[in-house]
């Protein structure tokens, strides 16, 4: 008997199941790169217009700030509304907002309202992707091997920043309006496929086989499809079999969202994370350009081994987390080791490309490894807690209010960057070197709790 080639077997080796898992993972995947793909071109577009520092100080906050605050809403309307319809018109609409920032360039817009409401809007129709993404990811994965998988699978925010940088670059120089609509139509496709093809969760393809089945089985049988009377074909057992099973369950309020153990914690923990991380996102290509004197094009390309070296420490610590069970812990650890490696990169960052790219990569590492944990396993954990007692309508909500008040930092970042800057980048260092010690204090009852359970205690249950 003739055996499968080895491809064929490989695939075949699979189930239905573990390909669709897969599917999503990709989809998602893609779906989020654009998302960051679209925020990058300002900071590259910065660093051509040097001498307006103070007003893309502005325009970043005002995506920000919109950002933060419609974050602590998002999650909740995310709950409520179709996943698909809710992400896909996000993207949508992003694009439309990212091009229109682009076109300003080509009719000619000199007025600062136009680009801060544009940026603005862009800042809100941007919150529907991240609280989407995650409570779809973690409705077709399980806790297992989540540190792990969603850290690879999270690797999509360097890989958008990288990607954002480099389609910026192209244009930077000659025709910076390109720098926002290429960027804009790519994440405005990738709305409509999410339109087209997500599948939010596993018992809606559960729901859709059964369909199907049903189909087929009513083509198959001459019988029932001759039948003089619709309530053989429509008859109590196969509708129940295929009609989709109801969540009855009820979304979980936004207080209701923070009393569940450790998200205040976690979320004020990513608060300070996040404003090291989106501090060098929006600044590092600047600070680039005028330390180290390389060209705009240059800078941004520089600029992206810093997101490299995330992509290998958001998988790091997702894989030591799963290893160890301690998800704080990890992030403590990432933590301290960050805060002297950042005073180090102002120190000596700059003697020679190889120091420069080695440091670029361990900051890198360090700084995203903890954000990239918080924002998605973390937030998975807290979203599905035991506490929960089998709620799955808790995920998006928990994921908005730690992403939310992560971007309240994220806003706080870049416009104390701004402020600080013209003082000298080292008291920016310091900025960020304070902010990273905050981070790793607030999650400290935590690291406790779990060197604890390690150690064989075990925590009383109140109430």
């Amino acid at each position: 008997m003739r055996s499968l080639a080895p491809g064929i077997k490989l695939i075949t080796s699979f189930s239905r199941d573990s390909w669709y898992r897969f599917f999503i993972l990709i989809l998602t995947f893609v779906f989020y790169t654009t998302y960051h793909l679209s925020r990058k071109p300002i900071s590259i577009v910065k660093v051509i217009k040097n001498n307006y520092q103070n007003l893309f100080g502005v325009l970043d906050n005002c995506f920000l700030v919109a950002y933060a605050i419609g974050m602590f809403f998002s999650g909740m309307f995310g709950e409520r509304l179709p996943l698909r319809y809710y992400l896909s018109s996000g993207m949508i609409l992003s694009g439309l907002f990212t091009v229109l920032f682009g076109l300003g360039f080509y009719w000619q817009i000199h007025s600062l309202w136009y680009y801060c409401l544009v940026q603005a809007l862009n800042g809100l129709v941007q919150t529907t992707g991240w609280p989407a993404v995650v409570a779809c990811v973690g409705n077709w994965f399980g806790k297992g091997k989540r540190g792990f998988i969603m850290g690879i699978w999270n690797s999509h925010t360097s890989v958008g920043n990288i990607l954002g940088s480099l389609i910026a670059g192209v244009y930077v120089s000659s025709s910076w309006g390109l720098s926002f609509i290429v960027p804009g139509i790519i994440i405005a496709s990738a709305g409509v496929i999410c339109f087209l093809f997500l599948v939010e969760s596993k018992s809606h393809m559960l729901d859709i086989w059964g369909i199907c089945l049903f189909v087929h089985s009513v083509e198959q049988e001459p019988l029932l499809r001759n039948s003089s009377s619709n309530e053989e074909i429509f008859s109590t057992n196969t509708s129940t079999a295929v009609e989709p099973e109801e969540d009855h369950t009820e979304a979980i309020s936004f207080c209701g969202a923070l009393r569940i153990p450790g998200v205040v914690e976690f979320s004020l923990c990513l608060l300070f994370a996040k404003l090291v991380s989106y501090t060098f996102l929006y600044w590092l290509p600047l600070y680039i350009a005028n330390v180290a004197h390389f060209d705009p094009k240059e800078a941004g390309d520089l600029s992206t081994l810093f997101d490299v070296g995330g992509i290998v420490g958001g998988i790091l610590a997702g894989l030591i987390s799963d290893y160890s069970g301690g998800r704080a812990t990890t992030c403590c650890a990432m933590l301290i080791i960050a805060a002297p490696m950042l005073f180090l990169y102002n120190k000596i960052g700059q003697n020679g490309l190889p120091t420069t790219i080695g440091m670029l990569l361990w900051c890198g590492a360090l700084v995203n490894g903890p954000y990239a944990l918080i924002t998605t396993a973390v937030s998975a954990d807290l979203g599905t807690h035991e506490c929960l007692r089998g709620n799955s309508r808790a995920l998006s909500t928990v994921t908005a209010i730690i992403d939310g008040t992560g971007s309240i930092g994220a806003a706080i970042g870049p416009l104390l960057a701004g402020l600080i800057s013209p003082t000298g980048w080292n008291n920016v260092f310091y900025m960020l070197i304070a902010a990273d010690v905050l981070a790793c204090l607030l999650l400290s009852r935590l690291v406790y709790k779990e060197v604890r359970g390690w150690c064989g205690y075990t925590t009383r249950q109140r109430g």
